[in-house]
């Protein structure tokens, strides 16, 4: 396609290929869409106009391509035209003007006036008649002249101008604008609407290119405004933060701030009015002491408070509930069969005073209840729910005694059940009590709830054991009976009471097994045994058969008689759920009968289990038992696992870490030994092994297992490895060097020289120390820790050219080895001074973008010299290019000023929340704030994070040197020796110093917590 720009400015599209269109093609294309023959087309490109050469040229050799714009220009011809007579001219400045005529109005210039149109603002003194004196003595029509009035011919003709001319004071149009006059006779058809439409879509077309702008524009004012002045809530913003750290109870402690407006200062009138007496007579009644009471009272004890004895102070309210008791007392007081009503006419107000009245509403409700009660007792007196709702109803209400003479009533009519004289029982007082359920086990003998509430009431365990004994008389295969009058009896009358309840219940379970604990061996095994015949189906009774067994010392016997029983229980048609008898495992363990679980394990863990499935499934059973503490289970599941697996290096890592972990050095070293009997290429069984023997102190043990794994696997570096690090940290350097020279002989790994390097460093033999360091980097040039060893080598002697030097041919063979560009940065730092070591830093970060370590180096660098605000810049870009970096926002945090760190660490969150270094950054925060708990908590997060960084162990003991307890000191300390850190600035730093080569984990820790003291101190003086 090609676009043409034509003579009146509008650009056409032409829908041809210039790769095989000609000129001639192209200009007939062009007649067809113009118009414009193609005699007068002039086609330019840019400011070269096309010419055909041959006519057969395409136009992409003319230079044009697809989307080309061309340029139309039209020729304009010379020479003569034919004379055209002459136009007989007007005398237009000689004539008068036509009516309405204002001059420019028709190219829209509106007439206007100056005063010099109008004359001056007063009028003119009248000038004498000079007509008279004129050349020539021509007189003028009189009023012909300069300042002369007007005729009357011509005011009427202004008049009818004015009628039909054009009003420049005219109402303005909103759509034609000023030319309403001018276009007023002029009709708006379609094509002025779509004349309209085209020109709305221009003006939007052009609005939305310059929306972007516009908008950011507007944006950035809105916020240069917002900057200038902001709103209260974001000034008060990290105040508003602070508030989630108040309690509830601080929260209701801040006073009200009170109506302090002047209305409610105004002194407003106040009126007294007397006391009305019935108010003082009140008062009188409440102050007064009653020494008698009414009949009713006395009926009931005198335990229930008169009404009136309770200051009440809305004295509608006690009204209205006067008459409203007064009725239903009245209502119910009242003969239906006479129709009289029947009232004490001395006592019934007096009564009044003992009832407990609420509300209105609860009155009312009490009534309905009782009406509708009343109707259940009375059409279905045999109900016994019904006796026992309308009691309870009575006494919500307050009326006890009205309750018992109703449950009375429904024991009498309901004695055989046994809700009702269990609801008696507890209505009675509790010298009553007795009385109503004896009555009810006298009316239910075979009730085993009344026998159990009569030993409730009795207060001694000889009398408790009578009325239970009484009961089973009744009921002898009651077993809720037998457990409560064994357990109150001693252990012969127990033994004897059991005996008797296996006959009476011989389907019970629980009474064999109990009767079974309390005799001797043999007779146990008799009780067993005919538990084993009347339950043939009961699994307890063969567990518990083996647990006896192995509670006399028969353990042989404990496996047998597991084995016998399931597949006893098998012939009864019993399904053996693995799940179940895995728990009685564990209970068993609980019990400590550790034979028993185990021969459970052994018979039913493979039970149900897929053949290709039970490797997964019991190495998932073992850790969820020592999730829930089952570890002999755990052992167990192992065990057999390992009979079935002899050769899974897994399973035997994980029994050998169980043994680690929970069992003695003994039992570990036996599993080993037994593991590397079944797996002898395992270098890690045989290297946990020599470990073991290693930390036990059996050096000559660990030795011989090392052999022993060396003639079993010859060429394992692992093993070279590891004999080389016993001898070494045993203080046998002469073994450790023949060892490593036999490795190198036998064609040892970078390891192995970085080993035999670190030796020579140890005894301070530099000069060997440099030929293995080169003869290793020739071996292996692309191995950065011998570049780095050597370039420190270099360095501690002071020959800091060469230092440098070796680690530029590192870096040659590494470049993208951050130690070796950290170590070139330092040394370019000390030699020539910051800006060498920024170039150092900047190279580093082109060759290995997104590192945050290179960062963070170039920001200490910068701060180091004391250049904070270029160090904020590349905190800055660093954030930017790595948003997700911990140790970056770490340093974030200690970098910002102390207010807003509580900000920048909320947004490092937000970024990075289980990151160890921001997580103890915000523990550094919390322990400045003196939040000692919230600071214990951070800290054993980030702990827990990452155990192998020792600067986070180092800041946690810290910590708890200056705020903890002897006790978390001690554990803090017990923890990091068994995590055993490798890792960590500090960390790094100082147990790799030759000095602390053979320091133990305890020691360096408290080595770095001093590094870090003097770190703190150095920075304070600083601020300082």
């Amino acid at each position: 396609m090609v676009f043409l720009k034509s003579i009146d400015n509008k650009t056409l599209s032409l829908d041809i290929d210039p790769a095989t269109t000609s000129l001639e093609a192209l200009q007939l294309e062009i007649e067809r869409k113009s118009g414009v023959p193609t005699t007068f087309q002039c086609l330019f490109l840019s400011s070269r106009r096309l010419i055909n050469g041959d006519g057969t040229t395409f136009v992409s050799g003319l230079g044009v391509g697809p989307n080309s714009t061309l340029t139309m220009h039209f020729p304009l011809l010379g020479g003569m035209q034919a004379p055209v007579p002459p136009k007989a001219r007007l005398e237009f400045l000689n004539t008068k003007p036509p009516p309405n005529y204002v001059a420019g109005l028709g190219r829209g210039a509106t007439g206007f006036t100056t005063r010099s149109d109008i004359g001056p603002a007063r009028a003119a003194p009248d000038l004498p008649d000079r007509t008279s004196t004129t050349i020539g003595g021509a007189a003028g029509a009189p009023g012909v002249g300069r300042g002369r009035g007007k005729g009357p011919g011509e005011e009427e003709e202004e008049e009818e101008a004015e009628d039909k001319g054009y009003d420049e004071n005219q109402k303005f149009d909103e759509f034609e604008g000023n030319d309403v006059g001018l276009f007023a006779s002029a009709e708006y058809d379609e094509e002025d609407k779509d004349a309209d439409a085209v020109w709305e879509a221009i003006d939007k077309r052009m609005d939305s290119r310059r929306k972007d702008r516009r908008e950011a524009r507007l944006k950035q004012e809105i916020e240069k405004y917002r900057a200038s002045n902001p709103k209260i809530t974001e000034q008060f913003a990290d105040l508003k933060r602070k508030l989630y750290t108040l309690s509830a109870q601080e929260w209701d402690s801040i006073p009200e701030i009170g109506d302090y407006s002047l209305r409610n200062k105004k002194k407003r009138f106040e009126s007294f009015i007397p006391v009305p007496d019935t108010l003082l007579e009140k008062a009188r009644q409440e102050q007064e002491h009653v020494t008698a009471l009414d009949p009713k009272s006395r009926a009931a004890g005198g335990t229930e408070t008169p009404w009136a004895q309770t200051p009440v102070t809305d004295l509608t309210a006690v009204g209205e509930g006067r008459g409203t008791v007064l009725s239903l007392k009245l209502d119910r007081l009242s003969d239906s069969v006479s129709g009289l009503t029947v009232v004490d006419p001395k006592g019934y107000l007096t009564d009044l005073k003992s009832m407990k009245i609420t509300s209105d509403a609860e009155i009312s409700d009490i009534k309905k209840a009782r009406l509708l009660l009343k109707s259940v007792i009375q059409t279905n007196p045999k109900h016994p729910p019904g006796w026992i709702a309308a009691a309870r109803l009575e006494e919500v209400a307050g009326k006890i005694q009205a309750a018992r003479q109703l449950i009375k009533k429904g024991c009498e009519e309901c004695p055989k059940n046994e809700d009702v004289w269990l609801e008696a029982c507890r209505l009675a007082s509790p010298d009553e009590a007795k009385a109503v359920i004896a009555r009810g086990a006298k009316s239910i003998p075979n009730s085993v709830k009344l026998w159990m509430q009569a030993a409730k009431l009795e207060h001694d365990d000889a009398n408790k054991s009578r009325v239970l004994r009484k009961g089973l008389e009744h009921i002898p295969d009651s077993v809720r009976l037998w457990k409560a009058v064994v357990e109150l009896a001693n252990e012969e009358d127990a033994r004897l009471l059991l005996q008797r309840a296996v006959e009476c219940c011989p389907l019970h379970v629980e009474l064999w097994l109990a009767l079974a604990r309390l005799e001797t061996y043999d007779n146990a095994k008799k009780v067993l045994n005919k538990a084993r015949e009347r339950l043939s189906k009961e699994p307890a009774i063969w567990i518990t058969a083996a647990k006896l067994e192995e509670a006399n010392g028969n353990t042989a016997m404990v496996g047998k008689i597991i084995e016998r029983g399931i597949r006893a229980l098998q012939r009864e048609g019993v399904v053996i759920d693995r799940e179940a008898w895995m728990k009685e495992a564990e209970a068993a363990e609980r019990a400590g009968s550790v034979a028993t679980c185990q021969a459970i394990i052994h018979n039913t863990i493979g039970i149900g289990v897929e053949e290709e499935d039970r490797k997964r499934t019991w190495v998932a059973d073992a850790e969820e038992c020592k999730k829930r503490g089952s570890i002999e289970t755990a052992r167990a599941i192992y065990a057999h696992a390992l009979t079935v697996f002899l050769t899974k290096k897994s399973i035997w890592l994980k029994a050998a870490q169980l043994e680690k972990t929970y069992g003695t050095r003994e039992s570990l070293d036996a599993l080993l030994r037994k593991a590397v009997t079944y797996r002898p290429q395992a270098e890690v069984l045989w290297l946990m092994g020599a470990k073991e023997k290693w930390l036990a102190g059996d050096v000559p043990s660990a030795r011989a297992i090392l052999q022993e794994a060396y003639a079993a696997i010859p060429n394992s570096e692992e093993i070279w490895l590891a004999a080389f690090k016993l001898e070494f940290e045993n203080h046998e350097p002469e073994r450790a060097r023949m060892l490593l020279a036999k490795a190198r002989e036998r064609g040892g790994t970078e390891r192995v020289w970085m080993k035999s390097a670190i030796v020579e460093r140890e005894l301070g033999n530099t000069d060997e120390e440099r030929r293995l360091l080169d003869e290793g980097l020739k071996c292996f040039p692309s191995f950065f820790k011998l570049w780095l060893m050597l370039g420190q080598l270099e360095e501690r002697l002071g020959h800091l050219e060469q230092a440098k030097g070796v680690y530029e041919s590192g870096l040659k063979h590494c470049p993208s080895c951050i130690p070796l560009w950290l170590s070139l940065a330092n040394l370019d730092e000390k030699m020539n001074g910051l800006s060498k070591a920024r170039a150092v830093l900047t190279m580093a970060r082109k060759k290995n973008p997104q590192n945050p370590e290179l960062w963070l180096a170039a920001v200490r660098a910068e701060s180091r010299h004391g250049y904070k605000k270029e160090a904020d810049i590349l905190m800055a870009k660093a954030l930017q290019e790595c948003p997700n970096s911990g140790i970056l926002w770490a340093a974030s945090i200690e970098m910002v000023p102390r207010p807003q760190r509580k900000t920048k660490s909320m947004d490092a969150l937000k970024k990075c929340d289980h990151d160890p270094h921001v997580i103890a950054a915000v523990a550094k925060l919390f322990w400045h704030d003196r939040k000692v708990d919230k600071a214990r908590n951070w800290l054993n997060r980030a702990v827990t994070l990452a155990p192998d960084i020792g600067d986070f162990w180092a800041l946690y003991y810290k910590f708890e040197l200056q705020h903890g307890t002897e006790e978390n000191q001690k554990d803090v300390l017990k923890r990091c020796v068994a995590a055993e850190p490798k890792h960590g600035e500090k960390w790094k730093a100082i147990s790799k110093a030759v000095e602390n080569s053979h320091q133990p984990t305890e020691a360096i820790l408290k080595k770095v917590v001093v590094a870090l003291g003097k770190e703190e101190s150095s920075t304070e003086n600083s601020k300082h």
